[in-house]
């Protein structure tokens, strides 16, 4: 999450959705920002204390913890934003982050499909700080009512034109966002899976893909 009170805007971090990008287009304007510093300091105290203290925005928290943490005029006066993914492809960008990354968290020559059956098991033991794709999409963008608490939802699939848009709402200039983390260790995504993969994509992501109007 990255918040900027002199610009006046809240860009909610989902994983694997061309945030890395975003966060480094817009990191320049942070130093600009007279609130900056403070929060600087904030995030180095939550570190030190082991994140005790509560008062950090994590990069990849939902848009609900700013609504709680800040004040309800500062959040209404924010614009609030953030970036979605179509689920399937989605899930292949995280097995290859993961694979390439943190490998020690696959099994041995581990597949995809196993990875993601394993991964979506009802009955895992598996940690959400192992991989925050887990969650979907959606609840990074509502309250707990279920309402939608941001202003825009851009797409990675059309990432710079929708970038373009929020620098125009924010009053940035337009810019070409730099190509952070950009894959060439893959193949399409569909090419992935089998039905039965498919289908427990389609399932545990059924939020994402009637939000977002996904298709495989």
């Amino acid at each position: 999450m990255l918040l900027s009170r002199r610009y006046q805007f809240l860009f909610v971090h989902i994983a694997k959705t061309g945030g890395t990008s975003v966060r480094n287009a817009l990191q320049r304007y942070r130093w600009r920002d007279p609130y900056y510093f403070p929060q600087w300091i904030a995030s180095k105290l939550s570190g030190v204390t082991g994140h005790s203290l509560g008062i950090k925005l994590p990069r990849h928290c939902k848009a609900i913890t700013a609504q709680e943490m800040l004040p309800r005029e500062v959040y209404q006066g924010l614009f609030k934003f953030g970036f979605v993914r179509n689920p399937w492809d989605l899930q292949v960008s995280s097995y290859h982050h993961i694979k390439r990354e943190r490998p020690h968290l696959l099994e041995d020559n581990e597949s995809f499909s196993a990875f993601l059956h394993r991964k979506l098991d009802p009955q895992r033991e598996w940690q959400y700080h192992i991989d925050t794709s887990i969650t979907p999409q959606l609840d990074y963008l509502i309250d707990l009512r279920g309402n939608q608490i941001v202003d825009f939802v851009g797409r990675y699939e059309s990432l710079q034109t929708d970038f373009d848009h929020c620098c125009e709402r924010i009053g940035l200039p337009v810019q070409a966002l730099p190509h952070r983390r950009r894959a060439d260790d893959r193949s399409a995504y569909r090419e992935y899976y089998d039905d039965e993969s498919k289908a427990l994509v389609e399932r545990h992501f059924a939020a994402d893909i009637e939000a977002f109007g996904y298709e495989f």
